[in-house]
């Protein structure tokens, strides 16, 4: 196999420089530049990727932390981050942590052992201070963890706000609100204005709280079922895709007319929401640029190029769906 000094002895330059172009660092006159480009080519010289690594420190690996990848929503954000990471020449080590915080705490020890060069976490058992105690790169989905760990999240008020809208100009009454509310969650905010918005305009709200870490289709479905045998003359429900298409699917079948009889709103507006009949109505959140902004805020705190907002907030978008009349929304509620 070639070796950079190879290269630098076919390109008729030094070692240095021919580093230089290979890592992106300093300055390197473009017709060098192509000279050993070429000879790399030529030579088909692969770089020792370890060897650049343990040279800055570094690994080249990002922890990724979800709650459960069986999840559509964090199994979708692993994916798009993973591709994000590759695309900026690092590798993803994706971490199921499946509810259990001895899991999300061994892989945050991970960071400290230098193991990763940093951590993207959109996972919740953890107390806050084991997040705010590490002095490595951290980037948050979703949490708030304080000023020294950047957080990335959707609009949820706006998110809230739109939800509620469509409940009120869609006439419901009594609306089941199925979630799970975990400490410094910045996803609460839209909880909190749904039903502040829906209580302003006289409409009952029927709360259903789950465990906060509770992500698995058989909670959503006993929740469902749970719902459906407790609460008579709900007229609309909104909550995540998941435990709102369980109520739907179990009211349909009882009877229940949609959007005639039961309006649903769903909130993040993965795929299973375009896959079933009538199509749902969601509250989108933008996942890929979720997962765009994670990656390029925890590769500018590794390499310092830029600085870093604390809080970066991401829109959210609305889809009308056959579960709910169409409105015209403003979200000025």
């Amino acid at each position: 196999m070639a070796s950079i000094r190879d290269v630098a002895q076919k390109a008729g330059v030094g070692v240095g420089t021919v580093s230089r172009v290979i890592n992106g660092s300093g300055y390197v006159a473009e017709d060098t530049k192509k000279k050993i480009e070429q000879a790399i080519e030529e030579l088909k010289y692969t770089p020792n990727e370890l060897a650049r690594n343990l040279f800055k420190n570094r690994t080249g690996i990002i922890g990724v932390l979800v709650p459960d990848l069986d999840h559509p929503f964090f199994s979708c954000f692993a994916r798009e981050t993973e591709i994000a990471l590759y695309n900026k020449g690092y590798k993803a080590m994706i971490c199921n942590t499946i509810g259990s915080s001895n899991r999300e705490l061994d892989y945050l020890n991970m960071l400290d052992r230098n193991m990763v060069d940093g951590i993207i976490t959109g996972s919740h058992t953890l107390h806050v201070d084991e997040y705010r105690k590490r002095k490595h790169t951290i980037v948050s989905l979703d949490q708030d963890f304080g000023p020294e760990i950047p957080m990335v999240g959707s609009d949820h008020i706006y998110g809230g706000t739109l939800a509620a809208e469509i409940m009120i100009k869609n006439k419901c009454r009594k609306v089941l609100h199925i979630t799970g509310v975990a400490p410094n969650v910045a996803a609460n905010n839209r909880h909190a204005i749904f039903e502040s918005i829906l209580a302003e305009h006289g409409i009952e709200v029927v709360d259903l709280m789950m465990e906060w870490n509770k992500f698995d289709h058989q909670s959503y479905w006993e929740a469902a079922e749970s719902a459906l045998r407790k609460c008579d003359g709900i007229d609309g429900v909104f909550a995540a895709d998941q435990p709102a298409l369980c109520y739907m699917h179990l009211a349909m079948k009882a009877g229940k007319r949609v959007p005639e009889d039961l309006k649903v709103v769903t909130y993040d507006g993965m795929d299973i929401t375009r896959l079933c009949y009538p199509e749902v109505t969601c509250i989108d959140q933008n996942v890929k640029f979720l997962a765009n902004t994670c990656t390029d805020t925890v590769i500018n705190l590794i390499e310092g190029k830029e600085r870093v907002p604390q809080k970066q907030i991401i829109a959210v978008e609305f889809h009308q769906g056959g579960t709910t009349y169409p409105v015209e929304l403003n979200g000025i509620f």
